[in-house]
């Protein structure tokens, strides 16, 4: 039924926002990755990209690359050209912002105003509600370059959708136009909705490169060779079946193999210990729960991982596993 919804809006060229033109004059207020991305989302679907703000020099390169001829105003001066403002600041800035922008006076009745932030729901845009502004959630569940590649890389994105029902069909339109899917998310799961975001997205950046950086002292030339398969087809797996695709030592109660990893790692790169040991747990009491891990190899297991490996230093070799093993490990436990 949902889909069936989707693709009536998807056929929407003109979508109702609340009686404005269905071709929108479009403002920028942060020229950070996402804005001038959806900006120049926005310009191919026929919409008119007509101010962009940027505070550093980094956001101004990127607005005149990403959306030149635009002319670089200052906050208000979007608000006083654009019918559609995206707020496309960080999550911390933007109730201030939204605050300072209606207190001054520079939100119109009947704009809408859009913020990406994956945190916020709508009701952080109440002061421009209050002012008479059309209020819109749509975050980008997508990592963004800055680059022209980011508008190509839309189309299928999902976007996290919250806003008033009334303006439900100009939400969804608005981010069909820009080839993403919307999703709706409600305003009081707006946060766990941007944790579990970050936990799947942030942190696998952080372990991909902890893993490259291992790989290069362990001699590999081309850790991103090594790892992209790897990493792929675990990603697939995991999207699939979920725990169903967890191996590697840890998944099989190898305490020893395990323990040779944490002697390995505070050797030669201490700084990972600690989160080793952390997805070592958690991927533990998954498998566990999913009986994957058999409960007579799990004490030995939860036991290194309690004493942190510190018992069994000395050891690698009563184990048999030696350097070689230890990579092969880390490469499976990161997934």
């Amino acid at each position: 039924m949902e889909r069936e919804g989707r693709r009536r809006v998807s056929t929407v060229h003109q979508p109702d926002l609340k009686d404005r033109p269905a071709r929108l004059t479009v403002g920028v207020v942060g020229a950070g990755r996402v804005g001038p991305a959806l900006a120049a989302s926005l310009q191919l679907a026929g919409h008119r990209p007509v101010a962009v703000s940027g505070v550093s020099d980094a956001s101004r390169r990127r607005a005149e690359s990403m959306l030149p001829d635009v002319p670089l105003v200052p906050p208000a001066e979007v608000l006083q050209r654009a019918d559609l403002v995206l707020l496309t600041v960080p999550d911390d800035v933007l109730p201030g912002l939204v605050a300072g922008l209606a207190e001054t006076g520079a939100v119109r009745p009947g704009q809408l105003l859009v913020h990406t932030s994956g945190r916020y729901g709508a009701k952080v845009l109440d002061p421009a509600l209050r002012a008479g502004a059309l209020p819109l959630a749509l975050h980008p569940a997508m990592t963004f370059t800055g680059t022209p590649v980011d508008v190509q890389r839309l189309a299928g994105c999902s976007f996290g959708v919250t806003a008033p029902e009334e303006l439900r069909l100009a939400a969804e339109a608005l981010v069909i136009e820009m080839g993403g899917e919307p999703e709706w998310i409600s305003e009081e799961n707006r946060p766990l909705y941007h944790a579990a975001l970050a936990l799947g997205a942030n942190h696998l950046v952080t372990l991909v490169a902890q893993s490259m950086e291992l790989l290069r002292t362990a001699g590999v030339a081309a850790p991103d060779r090594m790892l992209g398969p790897l990493l792929g087809a675990a990603l697939d797996n995991a999207l699939r079946s979920g725990d169903a695709a967890l191996t590697g030592p840890v998944a099989r109660g190898d305490a020893g193999t395990v323990a040779a990893h944490i002697t390995e790692l505070r050797k030669h790169a201490p700084q990972t210990v600690a989160g080793y040991l952390a997805m070592a747990r958690a991927t533990a009491d998954r498998a566990l729960a999913h009986g994957l891990l058999k409960p007579e190899l799990a004490e030995d297991l939860l036991g290194v991982l309690a004493d942190g490996g510190h018992a069994s230093q000395g050891g690698e070799g009563t184990d048999g596993t030696n350097g070689s093993d230890g990579t092969t490990g880390t490469e499976g436990n990161d997934r």
